[in-house]
């Protein structure tokens, strides 16, 4: 038996974190759950770097990983029913600092993240846009509601950041 003690950071037991909020908006409905997670963890990870705590409305729906794409709601799991679902993001969004929407690569209009960007508009968040070129979003609608676009996720957060008046450099090496 060793009597070696395993040192443990306490920012690794503790983070350290700002108390700003980011909600992450995009599509989910007709994505495959890594379609719906991948850009939204990264962007999580990048944010909590500089201690800002992301609210995803995919976490806690890990079950969907079985599922080829992601349907409207789950009355089987009581944090995946239209109420649950319409409950938790309309609270999440509306105590939020800002709003992350990731459109990039959706190929159809999602109902949920239109409605998210007028409560957005409503709660005055700052809605920081993705979205590539030509995408099916690209509406007047869209364009007046957001308070920063960029095509890259890297620079939206980055963006978010600044609206949080939070350091943060693109791909910085740490």
């Amino acid at each position: 038996m060793s009597s070696e003690v395993k040192r443990v950071a306490f920012e690794d037991l503790f983070p350290i974190t700002t108390g700003l909020l980011v909600y992450q908006a995009g599509p989910i409905k007709g994505c495959s759950y890594k379609g719906a997670t991948d850009g939204r963890e990264y962007a999580a990870a990048e944010l909590r770097k500089r201690g800002i705590e992301a609210l995803s409305p995919m976490r806690g729906k890990e079950f969907l990983k079985r599922k080829r794409k992601i349907g409207d709601s789950y009355p089987d799991h009581p944090m995946s029913t239209d109420g649950a679902i319409v409950s938790r993001d309309r609270s999440d969004l509306r105590r939020c600092d800002v709003v992350l929407m990731d459109l990039r690569g959706a190929d159809k209009i999602s109902l949920g993240t239109a409605v998210e960007l007028g409560w957005a508009d409503a709660w005055r968040k700052p809605v920081v846009m993705v979205i590539d070129k030509g995408n099916v979003h690209d509406h007047p609608f869209t364009r007046h509601l957001r308070a920063a676009v960029t095509d890259d996720l890297d620079e939206g957060i980055e963006m978010v950041c600044s609206i949080l008046n939070v350091e943060y450099e693109v791909n910085s090496a740490e």
